[in-house]
């Protein structure tokens, strides 16, 4: 695998999921399959459009290539053997954004994203660095890592298709009780 740190100021990181090809078309099948269920969760509305879908994991075994992956990433970059982590997806039809917002609900130490479907103008990731901005323009299999408490956006998807991706959040494991 190759990260490369791109910010001198704050650490980002970036990583090619490995036969990208192989691991995305069947996660994006199982996501059209489960995306609509009555049980699914979904948060932060914004325009008519959650931002965020939430799909339990033993209904997405597609996902355990991706998830593998970026958990070990994250291992070799927070210098951690053991992380619990958390996914969403974020569909964005034609016309919809997503806000500036970061990830420092809890206690998470490094956040993610993986695009899995992006059409050509559907939306570039904009981390904001105090007056530095970091401009990401996705590609199926790129894997951004950065701070959770990174400001971040994205455009406007102007393209006539939906972008999709998933971001993940990693914390220290839970103590047992």
């Amino acid at each position: 695998m190759s990260e490369s740190r791109v910010s001198a100021i704050t650490p980002v990181y970036f990583a090619e999921l490995p036969d990208a090809a192989d691991t995305i078309a069947p996660l994006v099948a199982a996501f059209d399959r489960e995306k609509d269920a009555e049980d699914i969760k979904r948060t932060h509305m914004f325009d008519g459009r959650f931002e965020n879908i939430y799909i339990p994991q033993q209904r997405l075994p597609e996902l355990a290539p991706l998830s593998r992956f970026v958990l070990a990433s994250a291992a070799r970059i927070l210098q951690r053997d053991r992380l619990r982590h958390g996914f969403w997806f974020n569909e964005m039809p034609p016309g919809h954004k997503t806000t500036l917002h970061s990830h420092e609900e809890d206690d998470e130490l490094l956040s993610a994203v993986c695009y899995l479907h992006c059409p050509e103008n559907s939306g570039r990731l904009i981390l904001h660095d105090d007056e530095a901005r970091i401009i990401v323009d996705p590609r199926p299999g790129l894997v951004v890592l950065f701070p959770p408490d990174l400001p971040h956006e994205v455009e406007y998807n102007a393209s006539a298709g939906t972008r999709l991706s998933v971001a993940f959040n990693f914390g220290p494991p839970h103590s047992a009780p």
